[in-house]
């Protein structure tokens, strides 16, 4: 899976999510997050589905996979 950075930025940010709290309930670094989000950053499969379930969102909505 590759993460789309933009999309996990936009959902948080709806969300009125910081990066603290992001950080918090993924258990992931702070700034891995943040360079994810700008597309700095890869991803794991299991990073991306911590990420997917924090937002409460299907894995699709932040990928570029077409499921």
């Amino acid at each position: 899976m590759r993460p789309n950075g933009a999309a996990i930025r936009a959902l948080r940010t709806a969300r009125k999510m910081s990066l603290r709290r992001m950080q918090a309930l993924t258990g992931l670094d702070r700034g891995h997050l943040s360079r994810l989000e700008r597309g700095l950053a890869g991803a794991s499969d299991e990073t991306i589905l911590r990420c997917a379930r924090v937002l409460d969102v299907p894995v699709a909505a932040i990928t570029h996979e077409d499921r």
